[in-house]
This record gives structure tokens, sequence and C-alpha cells, in this order.
């Protein structure tokens, strides 16, 4: 009778979870990027009081709201997929990337809510007895609000997450570090940026801010191009302590 040699374990499965993990968190990079859309959307909205008064397409503008609810979940999503695999190398560092990728998307959502409110106050503008110059005034308020909350969460937040993944993944050589340095460079270069913005040093679309935000813009992209497309390089993976080994 033929005896059966049972198997070794396969040593592929831990490489397939790895993959699988690299490839929802660099789909869900790339989703973060449908909120770019937004900045045509939400342009009848940036002259608070026109927009209220009916000026421009509020269809539009609930469209590109719900794009930046979808950038929110995302964000918070690439946080949580890749908490496992970044814990490994630095929990500090990823506990901080999940912490501010959830502020960056609940500041997201604040702004979204003050988009919803704009919308509103079309509607009331157009009953009878409204008060045209309250409602402008409130109108312009909450632009003002939604522009302070883009600062901080779209802007300031990003400072935050290419500061704490990058310096998990240059650190663990997970990604070529080629991407990880971009985002390690582009940090505190947007981090002056914004608080040049913050104290009315330049303005949020004067030409520094806009060169500011390139090399994160950059990074984000690539590292969601290169995880959906060739994930994780296999010889770090190994490389990488195990779990119940990391303090």
């Amino acid at each position: 009778m033929a005896t059966t040699i049972p198997s070794a374990p396969s040593s592929t499965a831990p490489v397939d979870s790895m993959r699988r993990t690299s490839r929802a968190a660099g789909i869900l990079y790339l989703i973060t990027f449908v909120s770019v859309p937004t900045l045509m959307a939400f342009q009848p909205v940036r002259d608070g009081a026109r927009f209220v008064l009916g000026t421009g397409s509020a269809t539009a503008v609930l469209w590109g709201s719900f794009s930046e609810v979808v950038v929110a979940l995302a964000g918070i999503g690439t946080a949580v997929v890749l908490f496992p695999v970044a814990k490994r190398v630095s929990e500090t560092a990823a506990l901080g990337f999940v912490t501010a990728r959830v502020v960056e998307g609940a500041l997201i959502i604040v702004g979204v809510v003050n988009i919803h409110t704009l919308v509103t106050l079309r509607d009331v503008a157009g009953t009878a007895g409204a008060d045209q110059g309250s409602l402008v005034t409130t109108g312009h308020t909450l632009v003002a609000t939604y522009d302070s909350t883009l600062l901080l969460s779209q802007s300031l937040m990003p400072v935050f997450n290419a500061l704490c993944l990058g310096y998990v993944l240059y650190r663990s050589g997970l990604v070529p570090r080629i991407l990880p340095t971009l985002g390690l460079i582009g940090a505190p270069l947007l981090l002056a940026s914004d608080i040049a913005i913050f104290f009315g040093v330049i303005d949020r679309v004067s030409p520094f801010a806009a060169v500011a935000f390139i090399p994160i813009a950059v990074w984000e992209l690539s590292l969601g191009v290169y995880l959906t497309v060739k994930g994780f390089r296999p010889s770090a993976v190994a490389a990488l302590p195990p779990v119940q080994a990391v303090r």
C-alpha cells in the first residue's frame, strides 16, 4: 500500500495575503483622486453670494460633495488596510497614520456639511420674505469655513500621512525608496506652505502653494499605482518581523 506523504504548508499564502493587501491599498489610494474634479464642481460656490441667489448648478455641487465623501472614506480605508503591515515596522507610525487619516476624513465631512448647508440656503433664498442680505452673509461664512476645512484636511493632514507612512515604507523597503522619499521631502515643503497660508502670508492659490503640493500629490498617486500594479516587494515582505516580535 502506497504511503501518502503530507505536503508541506504552502509558503505562498502570506505572499498572496500581502498582495491582496497592497492591491486594496493601491486601489483605495487611486480612489482618493476622484476629488480632483470637485475643483470645478465647487467653482460656483466660491462666490457664496451669487450661488445662494441662484447662480450655478446645485446638482454639480452635490455630486462634488458626494465625491468628497468617497474620498474621506477611501482615505480612511488606506490606513485601515495598511495598518497590519505598517505596525510590523513601527506601531507608533502605523497608529499615527490611522489617526491622521481619520482626522482628515472627519474634516472633509465637515466641509461637505458646509456645502450642503449652502445648497439649503439657496432653496431658502427663493422663498417669499427671505432676507437675502443675511443669506448672502451666511453664504460667505460657509464658503470661508469650507476653505478652512479644506486647508486642514486635504493639505495639512497629508503632511502627517506622508511622514508616518513614508517612514514605514522607507525603513522597510516594501516599495522602491524613491516613492517614500518623495513624500518625506514633500511633507516639510507642504507644511511650510500651509503655515504661510494659515497666517495670511500667501494665498491658497498662489504659485508657491501649487508647487509645494506637487511632491505629495506625485507621492500618493505613484504609490497608488505601484501598489495596485506591482504590490509589495517580496524580499522586503520576507524580511518583515513577525507580528508578535514587534514592540
